[in-house]
């Protein structure tokens, strides 16, 4: 039987994030990969110029249709938007026993707000226990805390440990908007994991975390620990980034090149 992963995030019109990215990233790592769509973008490597939310009810027939037929062995949460959406996801999933990585998507890489402020707490409160892990950068941490974003390793550190608190059982804070020639990510759970990997000179990173979120969800759908699961998809986000150059696609912040083990 093959395995199988199911996201829950928003399209993108232009290919680079959201439920495209999402199920690239399933495929390249040998997942099947089922989708539930809870927005439709509008956007492209520059801009996203228009959000057209999919109702509550659609929402969650979608959810039932896939989980009523296919099991599914982890599923990855992205966009979602209000927080009657929120609480309806959160209900739908309520009987599923399998992983869930939550990747707070709030801000897109162009700089458009994807999550309302009042919807914060609705994160917090339906999603976060349901969440085996919560992969935000550092805006997104500081957004859910309501802190000042990490600025060192030990306040990276400890809001991966503040928002475990708050109910995820571990917590990827990724390193990404961070400054050096290192990128630096750590895992927050019972085990504290330090993952290091050179910064890339390339404005190509649209999607990298829907991507990431997806990989981590793949490896954990095929069994891997969680640990084994961050690890394997931090060294294919950092080759996948390494080759987005060569796509050559779009003007902005261009899409990664998931499928960089398969064709150039």
């Amino acid at each position: 039987m093959a395995t199988t992963a199911l996201t829950i995030a928003g399209s993108d019109s232009g290919g680079g994030a959201g439920i495209q990215a999402d199920l690239k990233t399933f495929s390249a790592l040998g997942v099947f990969g089922t989708s539930v769509i809870t927005a439709v973008t509008a956007q492209n490597t520059r801009a996203v110029t228009d959000v057209h939310p999919i109702p509550d009810t659609s929402v969650a027939a979608q959810i039932a249709a896939v989980l009523d037929d296919i099991h599914i062995d982890a599923i990855k949460i992205g966009m979602l938007g209000e927080a009657s959406l929120i609480a309806t996801v959160a209900h739908a999933l309520h009987d599923y026993k399998g992983p869930v990585v939550l990747d707070p998507v709030m801000v897109a890489k162009s700089g458009a707000r994807l999550l309302p402020d009042a919807s914060r707490a609705a994160l917090v409160r339906h999603l976060l226990p349901r969440a085996a892990l919560l992969t935000p950068n550092l805006p997104e941490a500081a957004a859910l805390l309501g802190l000042p974003e990490a600025r060192s390793d030990a306040e990276m550190r400890d809001q991966g440990a503040r928002l475990r608190d708050m109910g995820a059982r571990a917590v990827l804070m990724k390193g990404g908007h961070g400054h050096g020639e290192t990128c630096t990510d750590w895992l927050v759970a019972d085990d504290v994991i330090r993952l290091d990997a050179p910064r890339i000179a390339t404005r190509n990173t649209h999607g990298t975390g829907c991507s990431y979120s997806s990989a981590i969800a793949a490896e954990l759908a095929k069994g891997r620990t969680l640990a084994q699961a961050v690890e394997r998809a931090h060294g294919w986000l950092h080759a996948a980034i390494r080759a987005a150059d060569g796509l050559d696609i779009g003007r902005g912040h261009g899409p990664l090149h998931h499928f960089h083990e398969v064709w150039t």
